[in-house]
C-alpha cells in the first residue's frame, strides 16, 4: 500500500468555509473515494492555511484516474478550485505537492527485526 502525504495552500479568506464544505461531505463524493482506492484519508489545515494531507492506497495514479473518471469529482473539484492559492488552471486533486516519505516507523521496526533485533517489551 502506498502511502500518499500531500500539500496545498487554503485562501485565508476561505478557511472557514472549507471546513465547513468538509464537515459534511457529499456521500456521493465519499463512494467515489472509498471504490477508487483512496483508504484512511485525512485532512489536517493549520491556522495559516497550509493544508497537509493524507491517504493510503494501491496506486496513486490509479485512485487519480478512477476519481478522475467520476461525475462527482469533476463537481467536487470545480467547487473546491476556488478555496486554493497558486492552482492556476490544475484541479486541486491533480495540484498538490506530494511529500517524500522519509521516515515510517513500520518500516524501520521491520528492518530492524530482519537483521535480528529484539525489541523490549512495553510495561
Amino acid at each position: 500500500m502506498q502511502r500518499v502525504c500531500f500539500q496545498l495552500q487554503v485562501r485565508a479568506d476561505r478557511l472557514d468555509a472549507y471546513r465547513e464544505r468538509h464537515a459534511a461531505v457529499w456521500p456521493e463524493m465519499l463512494a467515489a473515494l472509498k471504490t477508487t482506492g483512496w483508504h484512511n484519508y485525512s485532512l489536517f489545515l493549520r491556522p495559516d492555511g497550509l493544508l497537509i494531507g493524507y491517504f493510503e492506497t494501491p496506486s496513486l495514479a490509479a485512485a487519480q484516474a478512477g476519481m478522475n473518471a467520476t461525475d462527482v469529482n469533476s463537481r467536487w473539484q470545480a467547487e473546491m478550485a476556488e478555496y486554493f492559492e497558486d492552482l492556476g488552471d490544475v484541479k486541486p486533486d491533480e495540484g498538490f505537492l506530494v511529500l517524500d516519505e522519509i521516515f515510517h516507523l513500520e518500516d524501520q521496526i521491520d528492518l530492524a527485526h530482519s537483521t535480528g533485533y529484539s525489541f523490549p517489551t512495553a510495561n
